[in-house]
């Protein structure tokens, strides 16, 4: 996953700012290294997968509260996506 790509698609898509960027696009990546989505759906996580998955969050949501969104779900469907959340006062 090219984490530099994911993080302007990020700001630009959701005008988040540069600290939830950040912190996002690294847990983003580390899922990717860890081979999570690979392993549950057969194929590598990239930027569009990312960018995808996240819109489906309800509009109202800040880029933390969309990914953890989603990784809270991957968690429920398939176990052991927690440790990829965000902590919302480490960005907020």
């Amino acid at each position: 996953m090219d984490r530099e790509a994911l993080e302007a698609a990020l700001a630009d898509r959701y005008g988040a700012d540069e600290d939830a960027v950040r912190v996002v696009a690294r847990q983003a990546r580390d899922v990717a290294d860890a081979g999570a989505i690979a392993a549950d759906f057969g194929y590598p996580l990239d930027v569009e997968q990312v960018l995808t998955n996240l819109d489906d969050a309800p509009d109202e949501y800040s880029l933390v509260e969309r990914w953890n969104w989603w990784i809270g779900s991957l968690d429920v469907s398939h176990g052991g996506y927690e440790r990829f959340r965000v902590r919302p006062d480490v960005v907020e």
